[in-house]
């Protein structure tokens, strides 16, 4: 590969995502790693594939009036050629147009033959001269936004029935930014203060959270090679999941369980917030998951931790009722709240995935709730900002177990601009992309009342 540009191994990667439906982060540091490109290149290439997942709708609107035949009639490879060209010629202004045209003719000829490289170079040439087509045209003002902000009708239609026009629109728009990396400081080794200062002595320039007081933005340089991280200083999490142990509020010598751990990011905070005193049991099921879990347990040099392959529902079949104080199920879902960073799931996932997740979240929850101690909390969160996922899910799971009641005191474990934002209810705060620049997050905590029984149904 290494033999390969940057925009025939970009190609190759957006193919993959395309036919595969590769997740395009993780297809991305694969590709890195096995590419050899300069580290430049590498930021090109990484601008070039999320730009072109991330706006597909957009550029195919764009194409559709320069090509006679219509774009479902070309192969695939060609469509994707021109996508990422036209994203290029269109977003990228660093990028002289004759090195645009140049390179992707080149590919067409090495992949195809005269015609289809006269194709490409027919194509981007018009949209060069005559301009791309307004959006302003498409009359319809959902279809407008959907094709504008490169997002599926029906999930536009849907956030629109969940959360009105505007909010939408600041969602989808939002979702168009690139996302910033935050870390999250170890408290066991330092302070934020002093561990922005190492991180600035190695030549990262970096900014206090907008959220998380445990947060730092890197604004320049690459984190995962400081000193800082590979010391266990720091964690790279974003700033809305950083918000999340401090909803389990552990304390040191209890026991809790991380029911969907991995990469275990969640787990390793409340481990932290634990003085490493106490117990927190992980779990994922698959083993490959819960390796990165040990190796982030490992690296931040905690020893509290205990990582197992098992699925959540079959939980009971190794703890006993009411063994833990504290219960964390950071659940699957269709991860609407983080489409910044994994631009492809906006593509690959469908109302049914929906319903069928909601099921999910539903047995998880039911399986570990006689796990609990009375008294004890028990935390539901996500990285989806669909409201069937969120309070759909948690008022499904009340009804069923009227010894759980929601917890008043949730947002004084938070901080006080996530209040004020508006988006809570008693014991549930929804915190939407464009609200502070995060993830988007749920995030609903839970009360198992004294005196019920021992499954925690009444």
């Amino acid at each position: 590969m290494a033999s390969k540009n940057v925009r025939e191994v970009a190609l190759d990667a957006l193919l993959q995502i395309e036919k595969n439906q590769a997740y395009s982060n993780l297809l991305l540091n694969q590709t890195v790693k096995k590419s050899g490109l300069e580290r430049r290149d590498v930021a090109l290439l990484t601008e070039i594939v999320y730009g072109t997942v991330q706006r597909r709708d957009t550029l195919d609107f764009y194409l559709t009036p320069f090509i006679k035949q219509g774009l479902k009639k070309l192969d695939t490879w060609v469509k994707v050629l021109l996508r990422l060209s036209v994203y290029q010629l269109i977003y990228l202004d660093r990028v002289p147009d004759r090195a645009i045209f140049h390179e992707a003719v080149n590919i067409a000829k090495k992949r195809g033959h005269k015609g289809i490289s006269g194709l490409v170079n027919g194509v981007l040439r018009s949209i060069q001269r005559e301009g791309i087509p307004d959006l302003k045209d498409v009359k319809d003002s959902v279809e407008r936004l959907a094709i504008s902000t490169s997002h599926p009708r029906w999930l536009v239609e849907r956030w629109i029935s969940q959360y009105g026009e505007e909010t939408t629109k600041a969602m989808c728009e939002e979702s168009l930014i690139p996302p910033r990396v935050t870390v999250r400081v170890n408290r066991l080794k330092g302070t934020v203060e002093n561990i922005a200062q190492q991180l600035e002595a190695e030549g990262l320039s970096v900014a206090k959270g907008a959220l998380s007081e445990d947060a730092l933005m890197i604004e320049r340089g690459n984190v995962v090679q400081s000193n800082a991280f590979q010391e266990g200083l720091i964690t790279i999490q974003d700033e809305s999941s950083m918000l999340v142990a401090r909803a389990v509020n552990p304390a040191p010598g209890m026991a809790v369980l991380d029911a969907c751990a991995a990469p275990g990011g969640k787990t390793t905070h409340i481990a932290e917030r634990m003085g490493d005193n106490g117990l927190v049991i992980s779990l994922d099921l698959h083993e490959h998951k819960v390796k990165l879990i040990q190796e982030q347990v490992d690296r931040l040099q905690l020893t509290n931790v205990e990582a197992h392959s098992m699925d959540a529902r079959k939980a009971q079949e190794k703890w006993e009722p009411e063994t833990f104080d504290r219960i964390l199920v950071d659940a699957p879902c269709t991860g609407f709240g983080v489409i910044r960073r994994k631009p492809d799931i906006k593509w690959t996932k469908t109302e049914k995935d929906i319903a069928a997740i909601h099921k999910i979240q539903t047995d998880i929850l039911e399986a570990v709730a006689p796990l609990l101690k009375q008294g004890g909390t028990l935390i539901y969160s996500t990285c989806t900002i669909d409201k069937e996922e969120n309070e759909q899910t948690v008022r499904s799971f009340l009804n069923q177990h009227p010894s759980f009641l929601v917890d008043p005191t949730l947002f004084d474990r938070l901080p006080s601009k996530v209040k004020e934002k508006g988006r809570g209810q008693e014991g549930m705060v929804t915190i939407l992309p464009h609200d502070f620049g995060t993830d988007g997050f749920f995030i609903a905590s839970m009360v198992k009342q004294k005196g019920s029984d021992r499954s925690g149904t009444a």
